[in-house]
């Protein structure tokens, strides 16, 4: 068996012109979506992740604005700009870009967000919404998971469902999705038992760790469904050869660029499982598609507007 490739560039494009129809009707009523995003210095990849961010808001119609303190920004620097976007009623949702500088505490500013602008889903009271199942913001990468098996017709309901990782980011949320959607979950991580043998249980398989090729054919039951939350970039040749030894498209571009990306799944595991996600073009582009839903979705709540749970 070849499993089917579940194409989140698709998923994606459908979720982003559903948010572009939301936020032009918003727009009607006399609200555009805002969206700010604060991006402190000058990691390269925050660079790109952020234009990405910027380039798809405007997009789908949303109002954006990116606010780049220095490097050597202080932590009251930044709480005090989170603080003055707090404020701004024109802004419905907030996206402090991680990592951020060694000196700054992180985590009092993700907690210094209006939870009510907490696109990223990561303050606390979000997180307690989602354990509650009360309407809240979902972290984007895990809900993005969530569109792809629901917009691809795999069954969640009764399921066993494996993740591996146990991150705030993904991991957790994750979890807790799949616990709400009633799957049976469990969550693995470095001190589990026997990894291979519990991820066979699964029907259901999400990737998580940030380990490139982890999980190869023994980790997966025939007929599974695999999940590859991994991005994980490869430059060595012999690496390369392991994973894509063969494959002319992806020759031509490690020859190219010097390196590529493969997730936390061997490549392989398309010969035992029924449905997977490529890396890339699976559950990355759901992560800013969700963003963008997130932003709206904040625009209604914060206003009382009706919105599903």
């Amino acid at each position: 068996m070849s499993a089917r490739i579940l194409d989140g560039n698709q998923i994606a494009s459908a979720i982003r012109q559903e948010v572009s129809a939301e936020a032009k009707a918003l727009a009607a009523s006399g609200l555009r979506p805002g969206l700010a995003v604060v991006l402190v210095g000058h990691n390269p990849a925050s660079e790109i992740y952020v234009r990405g961010k910027v380039k798809s808001s405007e997009e789908v119609g949303l109002y954006s604005e990116k606010h780049t303190p220095p490097e050597n920004a202080t932590t009251e620097q930044l709480l005090a700009l989170v603080n003055d976007l707090n404020r701004r009623d024109e802004i419905d949702g907030i996206l402090v870009q991680l990592p951020l500088p060694p000196q700054v505490d992180s985590k009092r500013v993700l907690l210094a967000v209006d939870p009510a602008k907490d696109v990223d889903g990561f303050h606390p009271m979000n997180v307690g919404y989602l354990s509650t199942q009360r309407p809240g913001l979902v972290p984007c990468t895990p809900n993005g998971v969530m569109e792809i098996l629901r917009r691809s017709g795999i069954e969640v309901a009764a399921k066993e469902a494996v993740v591996i990782g146990r991150s705030d980011i993904v991991g957790k949320p994750m979890a807790m999705l799949l616990l709400n959607a009633n799957a049976t979950v469990t969550v693995c991580h470095s001190k589990t038992h026997d990894l291979p043998a519990v991820c066979r249980r699964a029907d259901i398989l999400v990737a998580a760790i940030g380990r490139a090729g982890m999980i190869t054919r023994d980790f997966v039951k025939l007929g599974a469904t695999v999940i590859d939350v991994g991005m994980n970039k490869i430059t060595d040749r012999a690496e390369f050869d392991r994973y894509f030894k063969g494959n002319e498209k992806r020759e031509a571009a490690f020859a190219k660029n010097g390196s590529t990306l493969v997730g936390d799944v061997d490549p392989a595991v398309v010969e035992v499982a029924s449905a997977l996600t490529p890396v890339p073009g699976g559950v990355g582009p759901l992560t800013i598609a969700m963003l963008m839903s997130n932003t709206v979705r904040a625009a209604k709540l914060r206003r009382g507007a009706a919105v599903a749970v």
